[in-house]
């Protein structure tokens, strides 16, 4: 390059997401599978989902990526809907599906389209999700997204939303026990680790640079402004604040059927309190849209 010259600027998350090809499309895929670390984060969002599933009437998942999360997203009579900015996301996605292998696949209508500007009319879901921090790497756009995103839920609908608020954190009980004894502990009842967790507290993951405009929201942020326009947000779940992104005791861990069961519940306990949300790297949010108020 000749001295002097400026660099190009980066591209921006538009622009990267246009350009995904297949092989982006099969990485954003395993990102939720491979390792049990992975698994527990992937199944803590499956179960968020299925519990506030709104069945019946269309469901969207906005941007659905190549569908990992689709299936769960509206009950077994929704009509399901994935929208996506790119094209090689939506091709990935039926493959995806035919090999969920004896879980029926449900019929998936895929459209491209840009959550800015999402071409579906006002109140036309009972079920609209917007996960994998779509609204974080909108940067400054994100609450637009949001707000198109809230437009289209029905009443009495339900908006679930992910936001990343912090880098992570992990207990500091679980972190320094060998990876072995993690396992026989959770073998225990949640109500017999879960006092031993609290004790020793939590420590935050490493602060990771995110690159471009990629913007954090605070669950605070998020409760006030749908408390304010009329929602009732529901359930707010810090995604894995006891083990955090340890493989090693996760894999301990899911060698026995019964310690893992009670991890999620472990997880998912601990994960509903107040002061696990500030520094969390994911938190799924739900919220119920009040009939009684006036879709613009």
């Amino acid at each position: 390059m000749a001295p002097g010259r400026a660099l190009p600027p980066p591209p921006d998350a538009r622009t990267r997401f246009l350009a995904t090809d297949g092989y982006r499309a099969a990485r954003e895929w395993a990102r939720y599978e491979g390792t049990p670390q992975r698994d527990l984060f992937r199944q803590l969002r499956v179960r968020f989902l299925q519990r506030h599933a709104v069945d019946g009437g269309w469901a969207l998942d906005v941007g659905a990526g190549p569908g990992r999360f689709t299936p769960f997203v509206g009950g077994p009579a929704s009509r399901r809907v994935a929208l996506d900015l790119a094209r090689a996301m939506l091709e990935e996605l039926p493959r995806r599906l035919a090999l969920r292998g004896p879980v029926p696949s449900p019929s998936v209508e895929r459209v491209q389209g840009d959550s800015l500007g999402p071409p579906f009319l006002t109140g036309a879901f009972g079920e609209v999700a917007v996960l994998g921090n779509t609204l974080g790497f909108a940067g400054d756009r994100g609450a637009e997204i949001l707000a198109r995103c809230e437009e289209m839920v029905a009443p009495w609908g339900t908006l679930v939303v992910e936001i990343a608020p912090g880098p992570g954190e992990r207990s500091r009980y679980l972190g320094r026990l060998p990876a072995r004894a993690v396992g026989r502990l959770l073998e225990a009842p949640p109500r017999a680790v879960i006092p031993r967790i609290d004790r020793e507290g939590f420590s935050p993951e490493p602060v990771r640079r995110e690159g471009g405009a990629f913007r954090r929201w605070a669950v605070q942020e998020l409760v006030r402004r749908w408390t304010a326009e009329g929602w009732r947000p529901v359930d707010v779940l810090s995604v894995a604040p006891g083990l955090g992104p340890d493989n090693e005791r996760a894999a301990e861990v899911a060698a026995r059927p019964r310690a893992w069961a009670h991890l999620l519940e472990v997880e998912e306990t601990i994960g509903r309190r107040e002061e696990r949300w500030r520094a969390a790297a994911a938190v799924l949010l739900a919220a119920r849209r009040d009939a009684s108020r006036a879709i613009p």
